[in-house]
């Protein structure tokens, strides 16, 4: 992609697309999580339904719904909830499409060229359709229409990373963004991809299981990073014979796919002790 982005405001700029996309991948997860409890336990509710159905092909579904990743299954657009169930997750989203879409009207209000106009068959100046549906233009709400905002938050954070890394513009539609505009752009998607994180619980958050290691019954915990992958470690440490590499400190950890022997394991000395 060939752009004409200030050499001195490209890294500014690359921070702004990766917040706006770690937002956009994460939106479905988070509008799903408005129909289900908060809950402080782990694996966060969205993930617990892809484990289990890979540590056994007969697994009984638990008594209260599982919800799995849904990204790109949902509407982009928050829907009606007559009775949400995490209200938090809904605040987040109703704030963050919020702050994008009124950022979106800024962004457009200071880089995105007016409609052209052009003469009629009565030589009158009218504005030009074809300059005003351009689909690469930002489209203001009005009373009548929601404009832009019709297509979601998607939409949105994929035009402002565009106007933020001043992407090829044939038609002269946009100005490159000056650096005070960019450093609002930088600021206010990096809060949206906090608020989504936290809402989440991947903000960087530490949880104590309630269970042992099923290999050494050492104390496991959770943790989380913004932007990254989950991981859980044992405190036992090298002595721990679970299969599963170290961490820098050591420590036994599961991460990714790891981490559904780490799920199966627990799962099996639960229904052992059950029995």
């Amino acid at each position: 992609m060939t752009t004409a982005l200030d050499l001195d405001l490209a890294p500014l700029a690359r921070r702004v697309e990766d917040d706006l996309a770690a937002v956009r991948e994460q939106w479905g997860d988070l509008l799903a999580a408005i129909a289900q409890p908060p809950a402080a336990e782990w694996p966060p509710r969205e993930h617990r339904g892809f484990l289990d159905q890979l540590a056994t092909d007969d697994h009984a579904e638990d008594d209260e719904q599982v919800v799995e990743p849904v990204v790109g299954r949902l509407p982009l657009t928050i829907r009606e909830h007559p009775a949400p169930l995490n209200l938090d997750a809904l605040d987040a989203a109703l704030a963050v499409e919020c702050d994008l879409f009124g950022l979106a009207d800024r962004v457009a209000a200071q880089v995105q060229r007016p409609i052209r106009t052009a003469r009629d068959d009565r030589g009158r100046y009218v504005a030009d359709q074809a300059d005003a549906a351009d689909p690469a233009r930002w489209q203001y709400q009005a009373p009548s229409s929601p404009g832009s905002r019709a297509y979601g938050l998607h939409w949105a954070a994929v035009w402002i990373a565009g106007r933020a890394l001043a992407e090829d513009d044939a038609d002269g539609l946009f100005e490159p963004m000056p650096a005070r505009l960019l450093d609002e752009v930088a600021a206010t998607a990096r809060e949206a991809r906090r608020t989504v994180e936290r809402a989440l619980g991947r903000d960087g958050r530490i949880t104590d299981l309630a269970d042992p290691c099923p290999w050494c019954a050492g104390h496991l915990s959770a943790h989380t990073r913004p932007g990254g992958e989950p991981v859980v470690t044992c405190s036992t440490g090298e002595a721990c014979e679970a299969p599963g590499d170290l961490d820098s400190r050591r420590r036994r950890a599961w991460r990714g796919a790891d981490l559904v022997g780490l799920w199966v394991a627990l799962d099996a000395r639960r229904r052992d002790a059950e029995a």
